[in-house]
């Protein structure tokens, strides 16, 4: 058995669709499994059942080997959860944090104090364990709760969109100790993010979800692979001749979505196109401004399976449930 097993998951609101529409997912010990999708896709709403904070409308799912409805504290005692929302005191420094966090899980004493130091200094907090947490950056309010939710030694962690509005050095530090957590010390990692690096750069195995059902699902480089097909992106010297650009394009490949001005399409036979595409816009007399190759990235998976790009797409999960 996996340490996290679903099975047609479903969660449906009152005067609204289904949130979660039927899921199935299989995480297994020590993986980091990464959920991907826009606001409103439903990531969410799955972990709030995932962590008993939520009741499942149908379906059934174990975590840690517990039912998340009939055994919800063997769950709650068996997993750590860092969610939106880090629940912190203001006035209380970082390292009353991990006291008042311990005695809520019996732990006291010398075995407290030594986890506690233990992992503020691995989130680097220790210069910061005795400030009162009101003056605490973002980057460092995360940490903390990483810290807190890590404590009783956790078998299955959740992280819900742990880095949003963080900046890069707190995102990539936060990165490294959640890679580390799963290579040294074997926690399963159950990670939702709207962030294709992040996904990219942490997870064993993606799933991306939209409108509550699970698209796709495989490694990074088996989704990535899935696309196939590298694509061109072409801005011209003259904007007033972006429509021609994309009438000359289209005969080259899948035309894709694009703002501003620039046009971009899928590549029917990959980077061998390219010179024929040069030849073709010269004939035509478009300058060309930029010429971007890429290679295909989650993004395009995510493109290809729903027909929308993933960043800044949907609404605000919380508002509309």
């Amino acid at each position: 058995m996996g340490a996290i097993e679903v099975r047609g998951l479903v969660r449906e609101f009152k005067k609204g669709p289904r949130a979660v529409d039927g899921i199935d997912i299989t995480v297994a010990e020590g993986e980091i499994y990464g959920f991907l999708g826009p606001n409103g896709a439903g990531k969410s709403t799955t972990v709030l059942m995932l962590t008993t904070l939520l009741p499942p409308t149908a379906g059934t799912a174990t975590v840690a080997g517990f039912d998340i409805v009939k055994q919800g504290a063997e769950v709650r005692g068996a997993i750590g959860a860092a969610l939106q929302e880090a629940a912190l005191d203001k006035f209380l420094t970082g390292r009353e944090h991990i006291k008042l966090q311990g005695s809520l899980h019996g732990m006291k004493g010398a075995e407290l104090k030594r986890r506690g130091d233990d992992l503020l200094e691995r989130v680097g907090l220790t210069d910061a364990a005795d400030r009162k947490v009101g003056g605490y950056s973002g980057g460092m309010k995360r940490r903390l709760d990483l810290a807190l939710a890590l404590l009783h030694n956790p078998r299955v962690l959740f992280l819900d969109e742990p880095t949003t509005g963080l900046d890069p050095q707190s995102r990539t530090a936060l990165w490294d100790e959640v890679a580390r957590l799963a290579r040294e010390d074997g926690v399963t990692v159950f990670l939702t993010t709207q962030y294709l690096e992040e996904a990219d750069a942490l997870a064993n195995r993606v799933g991306i979800i939209d409108h509550g059902h699970i698209v796709i699902e495989g490694t990074p480089a088996e989704l990535k692979a899935s696309v196939g097909r590298s694509s061109v992106e072409i801005e011209p010297h003259d904007a007033a001749r972006l429509g021609d650009l994309e009438r000359t394009l289209a005969a080259f490949g899948t035309p894709l979505t694009m703002r501003g001005t620039s046009a971009s399409i899928r590549l029917n036979e990959g980077v061998s196109d390219v010179a024929a595409i040069v030849r073709a816009l010269d004939a035509e007399g478009i300058g060309i401004h930029q010429l971007r190759l890429r290679e295909p990235t989650l993004d395009d998976v995510f493109l290809e399976q729903t027909g929308r790009s993933l960043e800044g797409s949907g609404d605000d999960e919380d508002a509309a449930e």
